[in-house]
């Protein structure tokens, strides 16, 4: 442990001394390429709303096929300022502890565990651009944040391009304060060593300075590769992440799932995506997440009776498909953000559907991500409404055919003869 702790510091120190890294390149390890991920929302999964309930489950999500666990933030939740009775998971007090609401660090150690046996990653949900209003760092580093023209630390104030949002319950870090940095890293190497976790999803990634990333991915991964998400869209979060999100092909179903956009359009999305990432980087493709369900909609309110086929587009277009947990059991309601909503397990109605998806992940090479990826190959149909692809590679190929709309649809692929598909129905296969 002594010589440890000696060895970190020693790298520590060294961040501090060179400060912003030069650009690195950092690769995904081998067994994201096959991948899927499920998030996990620790506080709703369960009646009781702890690790240990949770734990149950992974007999079952391991049945389901899943691959990746991103669990939610599980540290201890500031309570001054805070929003609701229970306040949001991503107002952290304190970087290296648990949320005794959840269980203890041994719970976690034991989750990871088993969920290693059972051949499944864990990654943890991090914040690094803010804390809650009562973390240490308040009081001991306040330099450490950011302050008005008086020196006075506020709430953080998020720009999202349209309106200023005031984030009451947090305050925001000042990543031009070099002396933060290494405390940063230090605070997420806790959780590899002292739990064993395989990465780390970063919220609001693009909000921190790409060169902390690099910074912290480089101390990091010096110990073994992990995998590492960024809450973000921008082709520089690449230089330090495996995958980035893709809220394009998210917003683009939703619009069709109204009637505001064609299945055609979905496919030029496919086909011409409006950014350009590196080679072998991935983005990841969801229908839903906690930010999405909870502010956003229900899949019933985002998908009504055409959810199973976007769920099949997010799971075989290029990239690595979310599943949010909750919606393999038919996720119909908005979860509450700030208080206890625990999801229903009384029924699995999409169970077989993601057990079929996420198995074709992991088996079909023509759905391998990274390096390794298929393009999309649009087949023509005829009708705008109807969406046909095929990727392939090394001599297998995973295709779609959708009516990716309310009536049912005549359609005819190449060379073939006219069909029909009832309303919001596909075909998918493989070989």
């Amino acid at each position: 442990m002594v010589l440890r702790l000696i060895a970190r510091g020693l790298s520590l120190l060294l961040l501090v001394v060179l400060g912003s890294p030069a650009a690195a390149e950092f690769a995904p390890p081998p067994w994201a390429a096959s991948a899927n991920i499920y998030e996990v929302n620790i506080r709703q999964y369960t009646p009781e709303g702890t690790i240990k309930a949770f734990a149950k489950h992974l007999p079952r999500l391991q049945s389901l096929g899943v691959r990746i666990l991103w669990i939610m933030p599980v540290q201890p939740i500031g309570e001054k300022n805070r929003k609701g009775p229970l306040g949001s998971y991503y107002s952290i007090r304190d970087y290296s502890a648990i949320n005794p609401a959840f269980g203890t660090l041994d719970d976690f150690r034991a989750l990871v565990r088993e969920a290693h046996r059972r051949h499944m990653r864990v990654i943890l949900d991090w914040v690094a651009n803010h804390t809650a209003w009562d973390s240490a760092w308040v009081g001991t580093h306040p330099e450490w944040y950011k302050q008005d023209a008086a020196g006075k630390i506020g709430p953080y104030v998020y720009d999202n391009g349209t309106a200023l949002e005031y984030w009451d319950d947090v305050v925001g870090l000042d990543y031009r304060q070099k002396s933060l940095w290494p405390a940063m890293v230090d605070a997420m190497q806790f959780w590899v060593h002292e739990a064993g976790i395989d990465g780390f999803r970063c919220d609001v990634a693009g909000l921190v300075p790409v060169d902390f990333w690099v910074a912290a991915r480089t101390q990091i991964d010096a110990q073994k590769p992990h995998f590492w998400l960024a809450e973000g869209d921008t082709p520089e979060l690449t230089r330090a992440f495996d995958m980035t999100y893709d809220w394009g092909l998210y917003q683009r179903m939703v619009d069709v799932a109204h009637g505001k956009r064609n299945a055609a359009a979905l496919g030029d999305y496919l086909l011409h995506p409006p950014k350009i990432y590196p080679p072998g980087k991935t983005q990841m493709r969801f229908t839903s997440d906690h930010d999405e369900n909870s502010w956003k909609g229900s899949d019933d309110e985002l998908y009504g009776a055409g959810f199973a086929a976007f769920a099949v587009i997010a799971a075989t277009a290029p990239g690595m498909p979310l599943v949010y947990g909750g919606q393999e059991a038919g996720l119909a309601k908005r979860l509450k953000f700030f208080e206890r909503d625990p999801l229903d397990w009384s029924a699995l109605p999409h169970a077989p559907l993601y057990a079929r998806l996420l198995r074709l992940k992991a088996e079909n090479p023509a759905l391998r991500g990274g390096n390794d990826g298929a393009p999309v190959e649009l087949i023509a149909t005829g009708n705008p409404d109807v969406l046909a692809y095929v990727r392939r590679r090394a001599g297998h190929s995973v295709q779609l055919v959708a009516n990716l709309s309310a009536k049912p649809q005549a359609f005819v692929l190449a060379g073939g003869v006219p069909q029909t598909l009832a309303a919001w129905a596909y075909r998918l296969s493989s070989q």
